[in-house]
């Protein structure tokens, strides 16, 4: 087995990592979206919660879009025509564009846990954390 053919199937399994990796997020943003809504449908409400979950599945996203854009690169590697790199090249200016969107909201929901975590331990009677 040639190096170019350990290169494409290395690539397909990052590949299949990277998928992966999103279908998990996907289903656990699944399951704890459909239990916040059976609470929502009891009465409670869940707005911090859900955009909590949201986050989640960013996380997740971004994880997953870095880890096929690995395999982008290493399928180039084995394929190295112009269209194939010129290919690649959308492909990662477009996920480079999605990701850094993606992290910028993460930061930002980041900063505004922690800005409500605070809000919370101020507002508890003294004594308690």
């Amino acid at each position: 087995m040639g190096i170019m053919r350990v290169l494409n199937i290395i690539s397909q399994v990052i590949g299949l990592t990277g998928a992966a990796v999103i279908i998990w997020g996907f289903l656990l943003v699944l399951y704890r979206f459909l239990r916040l809504e059976w609470i929502r449908i009891r009465g409670q409400k869940i707005g911090l919660r859900r955009e909590a979950l949201r986050h989640v599945l960013g996380s997740y996203l971004l994880l997953g879009l870095e880890i096929l854009i690995a395999a982008d690169i290493i399928r180039t590697i084995t394929h190295p025509t112009l269209m194939d790199m010129a290919i690649l090249a959308g492909i990662v200016v477009i996920r480079t564009i999605i990701s850094v969107f993606l992290d910028k909201e993460l930061a930002a929901s980041h900063a505004l846990d922690e800005c409500l975590s605070k809000e919370e331990k101020s507002a508890s009677p003294p004594g308690r954390s």
